[in-house]
């Protein structure tokens, strides 16, 4: 894990955010999981666009932000057909919380 990139990402209060209501998917997305099949299980994934539409911001922003905190180790994801769901990469918070309790 690239500690920098890691605080890169999260100096942008929006992907703060994101990661935040990733910590409790079903208190901010309610509606979390509409697409995903019963048979498939991705759970605490959220959507990209109920994401974007809780962000307030566009379409591209919130993938390019999602993108960047999964490509950092913040999140991980899983396409379902048309959709793509996110959530927090536990082992990589983990880790960044690691760092901060023994080198920071």
């Amino acid at each position: 894990m690239d500690y920098i990139d890691v605080f890169k990402a999260l100096s942008n209060e929006t992907r703060l955010n994101i990661l935040q209501w990733l910590k409790e998917p079903e208190k901010h997305f309610p509606k979390q999981g509409a697409h995903i099949p019963k048979e498939v299980s991705f759970k605490g994934g959220v959507c990209v666009g109920d994401i974007q539409e809780k962000a307030k911001v566009s379409q591209s922003t919130v993938s390019h932000y999602l993108n960047l905190m999964q490509k950092v180790g913040l999140l991980e994801s899983v396409r379902y057909g048309q959709w793509t769901y996110y959530r927090r990469d536990e082992e990589g918070i983990r880790q960044l919380a690691e760092y901060f309790r023994t080198e920071i």
